[in-house]
């Protein structure tokens, strides 16, 4: 009768174990799945927002016409003049970095639909330096382009640089929105990286 029950009892926590195992697998592949959906949203939207920087700022022409006074004597000529993105190395430094993470946050994309939800450890750390390196890129290029539109926006005294958003107010409200579009990528992106990182701890 003793060993009857011991063996009973061994029964009993052997199927005891065996649920409570199967449930703590099942809660590690549900915040699985759910991390690789929190995944492929944020890198849809990066896609998004990068495309959208990149094509709104490529897209930044203004043409107006300014008044000259070459002559004091003589009065104003009007001149026109045109404002264009590639007129400055910052704007193509910009364009051509969302540009870049735009098309690498589509590749990754496409890598992670690929695995299917697999563990890759090659492909998971290759993703995450990759990442970071796009965060790099779009915090360097947002700097250069907010910097340079700061100076058209405010001018600076001490150079004798004069403002030019006065002057062309849609160009630099269109670089503007383009800079929203790439700020809103950028802090998607280290959204994805802190997300990774975790899913690693």
């Amino acid at each position: 009768m003793e060993s009857d029950q011991n063996r009973v009892g061994s029964y009993g926590g052997g199927v005891t174990g065996s649920g409570v195992g199967g449930e703590k697998e099942w809660a590690v592949a549900k915040k699985r799945k759910n991390t690789r959906r929190w995944n492929l949203i944020l890198r849809v939207a990066v896609v998004v927002l990068s495309l959208a920087a990149a094509v709104v700022l490529g897209f930044d022409k203004q043409t107006t016409t300014v008044a000259l006074k070459l002559v004091p004597a003589l009065p104003a000529v009007n001149v026109p003049v045109t404002a264009e993105w590639h007129h400055l190395s910052s704007f193509v430094y910009f364009v051509v970095v969302n540009s870049i993470v735009c098309v690498y946050g589509a590749i990754s994309l496409l890598l992670i639909l690929a695995s299917g939800g697999r563990k890759k450890r090659f492909i998971s750390a290759t993703i995450l330096v990759f990442d970071l390196t796009m965060v790099a890129l779009l915090f360097s290029s947002i700097g250069a382009a907010l910097a340079v539109g700061l100076i058209g926006l405010e001018g600076n005294s001490h150079l004798q640089w004069n403002k030019v958003c006065n002057v062309f107010g849609r160009f630099c409200r269109q670089g503007g929105v383009a800079l929203g579009f790439s700020g809103a990528a950028s802090l998607v992106f280290f959204l994805l990286v802190i997300l990774n990182h975790h899913k690693k701890t």
